[in-house]
């Protein structure tokens, strides 16, 4: 059994890139544990995506919905760790999920979470990012180098023309509530690579299409080596199950797999 640690914002957090990982994890006998900036009591989900964005649509699917429900009922969910005070040497891997609701700033922004994040990814075990997740990493910085963890990693994660389209569509309803910040996703993370041209894969085109627990036709995820990234909640299935391979292939000797 692997230890993950996830950390999320106490408010604005993606339904579906929670929910479904955590369910994944658990079913393969995996142990998960929550993280927020100041620890101690649950944090919640973009309420948006449980209500239905707009006119009851875009929301996350049902199944999502309820693995969220319960997620409720997980201890670790309930009373997560503190960002400062975890150490991230006691986990063999990191899942950096996404939102794009305001509040995610609290995540994507926070210097100790980059902090912590570069102490993990030092450490060379899995990582795992998806959509707004990869910003966290574009900013958690190798102290080596002086330059972002993921300079010379292929990655993908939310990209420009989904994020175009979801505020086109209800940027006359809901403002700015598809663009967390003024730089598109795909632009912040793109600036850190050394070779974005060659390091960036943007994926099949689709704005609809979505994998699911039994097809993967439709989810597209990049994998390079320990890290594993994707672009958005219809990926989060294959997205999770390359996560656990990863873990399978960890050393039985390393991190929370000692017996």
């Amino acid at each position: 059994m692997a230890r993950v640690l996830i950390p999320l914002p106490d408010h604005d957090f993606d339904v579906t890139e929670v929910s479904v990982p955590w369910k994944l994890l658990r079913d393969a006998g995996h142990d998960v544990v929550f993280a927020t900036e100041t620890g101690g009591f649950a944090p919640a989900a973009d309420q948006r995506l449980i209500a239905g964005v707009i006119f009851g649509q875009l929301g996350a699917a049902k199944e999502a919905l309820a693995f969220y429900a319960s997620l409720h009922k997980d201890a670790s969910f309930n009373s997560p760790k503190s960002w400062e005070k975890v150490d991230v040497s006691h986990y063999d891997a990191l899942l950096l999920p996404g939102g794009h609701a305001p509040r995610m700033r609290q995540y994507l922004a926070n210097e100790t979470l980059h902090q912590q994040v570069s102490r993990f990814w030092a450490l060379d075990r899995p990582v795992a990012a998806i959509c707004h997740g990869v910003i966290v990493l574009a900013r958690s910085i190798d102290q080596s180098t002086g330059r972002s963890v993921i300079a010379q990693t292929r990655t993908t994660c939310l990209p420009k023309y989904m994020e175009r389209s979801a505020y086109a569509l209800t940027a006359w309803k809901l403002g700015r509530y598809y663009r967390t910040y003024p730089t598109y996703v795909e632009d912040e993370v793109r600036a850190v690579l050394q070779a974005p041209g060659r390091q960036f894969e943007v994926g099949p085109r689709t704005l609809t299409r979505r994998g699911s627990a039994t097809d993967d036709t439709g989810a597209f995820v990049v994998e390079d080596g320990r890290y594993v990234s994707a672009r958005w909640p219809g990926d989060a299935y294959l997205f999770a199950r390359r996560l656990i391979e990863r873990l399978a292939e960890l050393p039985r000797t390393s991190g929370s797999l000692r017996s």
